[in-house]
């Protein structure tokens, strides 16, 4: 059985255990300690921050000098080699286009991933509450981007 699967168990262990509806993941962790579960081993100091300049790339936020519109500066897009996936960052004023085409699919790639299943949870809400009326499911951002590139900023109110 995957880890993954040994997870969502215990979850369930602990919703049955306790009643809970709402699940706070910290409580799901003290409670599978007490069960027993064994720790992780710590982290890998490097990987931790490696993974703490990733969340530093993806806040780097710059402003087009015609525009003046926030654009982020780093970008990320991955490679297979062999078994292993490598994360390259790359500046986006910097970029090639080969670069910046990868980031964008995979980031796009991305979003249709969390299309789709937000699609199929919502349907699946909507079967199993039909005395409800159902939650739409509107994919089509356009305008909602549009209307959020012309907004006036934060820093203008």
């Amino acid at each position: 059985m995957s880890k993954t699967r040994d997870r969502i168990l215990m979850i369930r262990h602990y919703k049955e255990a306790t009643g809970a509806n709402e699940i706070d993941m910290h409580d799901v962790a003290r409670f599978a300690k007490e069960q027993g579960w064994p720790l992780p081993e710590p982290a890998d100091p490097l990987d931790l921050l490696a993974r703490s300049f990733s969340r530093a790339a993806r806040q780097d936020i710059r402003r087009d000098s015609e525009t003046g519109q926030p654009y982020r500066g780093y970008h990320a897009y991955k490679l297979s080699q062999g078994s292993d996936q490598l994360v390259f960052w790359v500046d986006i004023d910097e970029a090639s286009r080969k670069q910046m085409h990868m980031s964008a699919t995979q980031r796009r790639e991305q979003m249709v991933g969390d299309g789709l299943q937000l699609t199929l949870d919502i349907e699946h809400w909507n079967q199993i509450n039909e005395e409800d009326a159902p939650i739409p499911v509107d994919l089509d951002l356009t305008d909602d981007i549009e209307w959020r590139k012309n907004a006036p900023s934060e820093e203008e109110d």
